[in-house]
């Protein structure tokens, strides 16, 4: 827990399904099992003070979390291994821990102060560093609900081994339906296990379970960086046309884009790209812009391999195509690589383009053989940044954030806690305006943070720095 000096634990408890599970246990999948390693998640949304007192609302959230339960309820089990060594979730009602915590001196605009993320917002969190492998003896989600004296933050710690991010949210948002009065949910988990992610194969741990693969120690800076939807549409300009158009043109059309929808200004170049496949996405025009800045700021040796690396959601990709509610981890990583010096002389486009191809390559035979890959050497995933050179991506700017309405609006924000940070973690969450633009996440060594922050050609597309 934080200091008592800046928080303060009222009351933990253990919070029940409001019905007992149908579902015995359900086998860690291939994309499971490697996330035992990896920390419990830890997501959670800022919210204005509620109409009801603080009290009242506890009491909402701890029935509400209690029927939210019973639509998912391995959350409510604990894992188990077999005599075989397979691991389980034995969905055995257990609970799921509830904090209950107030920072008499904490305001809202302490949270969302300009510069660094402030130390307090990892106070929000239980089940600090708790490693995924420990649900064989804790709670597998842990509530903590915060009060300020202005305002509310709701945080979730899930173990990583039981959900992706795509799970996590749709969690949470259920949390949110139910508590803002809905009596039935609008998207049922599905927690079939009939897929190509189920397997025999085995992960054998050494007594005591896995250690973290990443340095949990190191000296980190973290910001919250904002893309406006108008900066992130330049930068998709650039990495689509840049090189096909003259720098006239490309003066115009960046003119065009900050008046002008991206449809139209789309429409008019459309002809330069034969179809929307070979499209390099906003996403992927935002991540090579961050890959280039940052292996800048490190000061590589030209000839040093870089690696950026992504999480990809496999529920779509796969033929046929798996329910998008499967609840569980149905990711697998695409890592990218480049030579520094290459990566910095080569344009925005040719990073781009890097990224795209590996992401649209991966496809439903893509994602068979990195099941039969690992099922030849089952391994945890390799969470970190071992050679200074890489940078992990995780989350997504399409997961639906900003849907948590408990009642009384929309989240002023979106933070995590201190879980699976290291030097190259990026995460990345919609914007508030919910118009496309996106918040970056960033975490990176102390000096290579403040070379970023002083890369004007990364700052040109900045629109704020919260």
């Amino acid at each position: 827990m934080p200091s008592s000096q800046c928080f303060n634990l009222v009351s933990r408890c253990t919070v029940f399904p409001e019905r007992k599970s149908d579902i015995k246990t359900l086998k860690l999948s291939v994309s499971d099992i490697p996330m035992l390693s990896c920390q419990y998640i830890q997501k959670g949304v800022l919210l204005t003070s509620p109409p009801c007192s603080f009290d009242e609302l506890v009491d909402s959230l701890k029935q509400s979390l209690s029927t939210t339960l019973s639509h998912f309820p391995p959350l409510a089990g604990r894992l188990t291994t077999d005599h075989d060594g397979h691991v389980h979730i034995t969905c055995n009602n257990a609970g799921v821990d509830f904090l209950v915590v107030k920072s008499p001196n904490l305001e809202i605009r302490n949270v969302l102060c300009p510069g660094d993320v402030p130390e307090c917002v990892k106070g929000f969190f239980t089940f600090d560093r708790t490693l995924s492998y420990s649900g064989h003896f804790k709670p597998l989600v842990a509530v903590q609900v915060t009060e300020l004296v202005d305002g509310v933050f709701v945080g979730c710690s899930v173990n990583h081994a039981v959900t992706d991010g795509t799970s996590l949210w749709h969690f949470f948002n259920t949390f949110a339906e139910i508590t803002k009065g809905g009596l039935k949910i609008s998207k049922t988990p599905d927690f079939c296990r009939e897929t190509v992610f189920n397997s025999q194969a085995v992960l054998k741990f050494p007594p005591g379970g896995p250690t973290v693969t990443f340095a949990a120690d190191e000296p980190l800076r973290e910001r919250i960086i904002h893309f406006s939807r108008e900066a992130i549409l330049k930068l998709k300009y650039r990495a689509n046309y840049g090189r096909l158009l003259t720098k006239q043109t490309n003066s115009e059309v960046l003119g065009k884009i900050c008046n002008d929808s991206w449809k139209s200004v789309n429409n008019e170049i459309n002809g330069t790209v034969k179809n929307k496949i070979d499209e390099i996405s906003s996403f992927q025009s935002l991540c090579s812009h961050l890959w280039r800045s940052v292996t800048r700021a490190r000061k590589l040796e030209p000839t040093k391999t870089t690696t950026f690396r992504m999480a990809v959601n496999c529920r779509h990709r796969l033929d046929p195509k798996l329910n998008p509610y499967y609840f569980g981890n149905a990711i697998q990583s695409i890592p990218t690589y480049a030579q520094a010096g290459e990566l910095l002389a080569k344009d925005l486009s040719w990073a781009a383009d890097l990224l795209h191809k590996n992401v649209v390559a991966h496809d439903d035979d893509t994602v068979r053989r990195g099941v039969a890959d690992w099922e030849m050497q089952p391994r945890l995933f390799p969470l970190g940044n071992t050679d200074g050179a890489s940078i992990t991506m995780g989350s997504s700017p399409r997961f639906p954030m900003y849907g948590n309405d408990f009642g009384w609006g929309r989240p002023l924000a979106v933070r995590s806690g201190r879980a699976n940070k290291f030097d190259g973690k990026i995460s990345a969450f919609p914007g508030r305006e919910g118009d496309g633009s996106v918040d970056l996440e960033i975490v990176l060594a102390p000096d290579t943070m403040s070379a970023v922050e002083n890369d004007p050609e990364f700052m040109l597309y900045v629109s704020e720095v919260v």
